[in-house]
């Protein structure tokens, strides 16, 4: 009998990444309420170890393999790096400069208060076993996981404003703003998480070198062609998120770094579309189903399943507080807090990138790597259902509103 070689059961591993979450998202017709890329998250939990895996393991033990997960791995290490490089590269500080009283208050507040709550949320939490992780110390896991709950996927929420329609009217560009102003302080505070005192001589150079580095990027980006612009970005992302790994920063702080340095305006904005569209198309499938990979049911799935409802209610309840005490100090129209605080609830992909890296530094455990996994992909399911009967309602607002 023929005995199956690595690359066939890694292709076969393939075949199940691609072919199942499509299958269920167009036969079920799930875009209204979960978009492929939210049934690609959801697919890689139930392909992972804690139910079809529980459920049938000889398939689980034949299909992903050591090596072949091994190989899944390194693929989506690439493909979360292209994608935080795309997410920083579209940063815009400029318009959030321009429009800094009301975007700092809301920026703020959307992002301050479920900050808060989860913090709260974090610390009854912290009390039990099993959750915090071992290297961690209280106050790293508190911050870490209230900044989960606080997170808003950039990426994401443009898909998602996209299929409104509202991407390009006033009210979009807001809401923009407001999240890109939330993505530059994600990263920093995991930065602050992730300080080494032990390295901090490493990781102090790494910022140094950063920023000579990225002064001296700038300057030769603006004299080459933007084909060559692209193929120097991912020089720069490379090394970026190995300087970043070096020194105890984890290669997703590089990854963000080296986009943020760079400028949208240096390539087409047709051609970024695209890149991002055939990454989350080509390789993004194989990073949620390493994700699913990860979780872990061992404590009792209706723990789990308690803790991210409870997570969950302070991520939407800290939202949608933040923006309606923005509202009131800004003096919007009824209906505009909710309507932006329940766009900001998208978490997938940047708070699943965000707490793989807690659970790479061992500051979270897998069990709460799965109920925050839980808590995000509930988040943003909700997004979209709740929005789309308040857009039908308010369109001479979502016009006007600047």
């Amino acid at each position: 009998m023929h005995a199956m070689t690595t690359s066939e059961i890694f292709l076969i591993a393939m075949v199940i990444i691609f072919t199942i979450p499509y299958l269920v998202w167009r036969l079920c017709r799930t875009e209204y309420w979960a978009p492929l890329v939210v049934v690609q998250i959801v697919g890689g939990i139930l392909l992972g170890p804690g139910v079809l895996g529980a459920a049938f393991p000889d398939y689980y033990s034949f299909v992903f393999t050591p090596e072949v997960v091994q190989s899944l791995n390194g693929i989506a290490w690439w493909a979360v790096m292209l994608f935080v490089f795309i997410a920083g590269i579209e940063l815009d500080l400029g318009a959030a400069w321009k429009h800094r009283r009301e975007t700092t208050i809301t920026a703020g507040l959307a992002l301050g208060s479920p900050l808060l709550f989860g913090c709260l949320a974090a610390v009854l939490i912290a009390k039990g076993s099993g959750w915090m992780g071992p290297a961690a110390q209280n106050w790293q896991f508190i911050l870490g996981v209230g900044m989960a709950c606080a997170v808003t996927a950039l990426p994401i929420l443009i898909l998602f404003m996209e299929k409104l329609e509202i991407l390009r009217q006033p009210i979009g560009q807001r809401i923009l703003r407001y999240a890109s102003m939330d993505d530059v302080a994600i990263w920093g505070v995991l930065a602050m998480i992730l300080m080494d005192w032990t390295r901090i001589g490493r990781q102090a150079g790494f910022l140094v070198a950063f920023a000579l580095a990225a002064w001296l990027l700038r300057k030769l980006m603006q004299r080459i062609p933007e084909r060559d612009r692209w193929y120097v970005g991912l020089i720069w992302l490379a090394l970026c998120g190995l300087g970043a790994d070096w020194c105890g920063l984890h290669f997703m702080v590089g990854a963000f770094l080296s986009g943020a340095a760079m400028e949208s305006s240096w390539f087409d904005q047709k051609h970024m579309d695209q890149l991002r569209h055939n990454v989350l198309l080509v390789i993004m499938p194989v990073f949620f189903l390493s994700t699913g990979l990860r979780t872990n049911w061992t404590m009792g799935g209706q723990t789990v399943f308690l803790i991210a409802g409870l997570l969950l209610i302070a991520s939407v309840a800290g939202k949608l507080i933040g923006t309606h005490i923005a509202g009131r100090i800004l003096k919007w129209e009824p209906g505009e807090a909710s309507l932006i605080g329940w766009l900001l609830q998208t978490k997938a992909l940047i708070m699943i990138i965000f707490a793989n890296v807690l659970l790479d530094k061992h500051i979270i455990t897998s069990e709460m790597f799965t109920a925050l996994l839980l808590m995000a992909v509930g988040s943003t399911m909700l997004s979209v259902p709740v929005v789309a009967p308040m857009l039908r309602k308010m369109r001479a607002l979502v016009a006007r509103s600047a």
